[in-house]
C-alpha cells in the first residue's frame, strides 16, 4: 500500500467516525429503535440474498418445466414464468434445455450445447447463414443421433449449430412437426404423436 492509499484510508476512517459519532449524538434516545430497524433490514437483505442464491434449486419445485401426461400418449408443457415454453430433451443421452420457438425452422444449438452433446465446434463447417433479430450469423449443419422427449424417441434428426451468441438453444418446427398434433391452449402446450 503506498502513501496516497494510506492517507486516503486514514481520512475516510476519520470522516466515517465523525459521521457515526454525529448520528449517535443526534439519535441517543432512539438508538434502540434504530438498532432494531437495522437488524430487520439486515435480515430482509440476507433473506433476498439467500432466495436469489437458492433460486435455481427451488425453481423446479415452484415452476414445473414439463410433465408427461399419465398415459404416456402426450407431453404437456406449462408456460413458464417468462411467458415462453421450455423443454428439456435428451440429445445423445445428454439433457439439453430448449426454448420452444415456433418461428424457428430448425433445432438450433448453441456452441456450448453442441460441445456438451459431443459435437466438436472446431470440426463443424460454418457455411450456412441464418437471419436473426441480431443480424446474420453463420451456422453449421449437424445430425443428432438420438433425440428423446419423455417416452418419445427420434433418430437422425437434422439440426443447426449457431456460431453467434445465443442465450440458449431453440427448438423449432422441424422437431415439433414430428408430432401429429401441437396445441396451445391457455398456459399449456400439448404435443401428441
Amino acid at each position: 500500500m503506498n502513501n496516497i492509499d494510506l492517507d486516503s484510508l486514514i481520512y475516510l476512517t476519520i470522516l466515517g467516525a465523525a459521521v457515526i459519532g454525529w448520528f449517535i449524538a443526534e439519535n441517543r434516545q432512539g438508538l434502540g429503535k434504530i438498532a432494531r430497524m437495522l437488524v430487520a433490514w439486515g435480515l430482509i437483505f440476507v433473506g433476498f440474498v439467500g432466495a436469489y442464491g437458492l433460486w435455481e434449486d427451488i425453481e423446479g419445485e415452484l415452476v414445473p418445466r414439463q410433465a408427461v401426461i399419465a398415459d404416456g400418449s402426450a407431453i404437456s408443457i406449462p408456460r413458464s414464468f417468462d411467458g415462453h415454453f421450455h423443454l428439456t430433451l435428451q440429445i445423445n443421452d445428454v439433457p439439453v434445455d430448449f426454448l420452444v420457438d415456433t418461428g424457428a425452422t430448425d433445432i438450433v444449438l448453441t456452441l456450448k450445447d453442441a460441445a456438451r452433446i459431443g459435437l466438436d465446434p472446431d470440426e463443424l463447417a460454418f457455411i450456412g447463414r441464418a437471419r436473426t433479430a441480431n443480424g446474420d450469423v453463420r451456422t453449421a449443419f449437424a445430425t443428432l443421433d438420438t433425440v428423446e422427449l419423455g417416452p418419445f424417441s427420434h433418430r437422425n434428426i437434422p439440426a443447426s449449430v449457431n456460431e453467434g451468441e445465443m442465450p440458449g438453444s431453440l427448438l423449432g418446427m422441424r422437431y415439433l412437426s414430428l408430432f401429429d398434433r401441437i396445441e396451445i391452449s391457455g398456459d399449456q402446450m400439448t404435443l401428441e404423436p
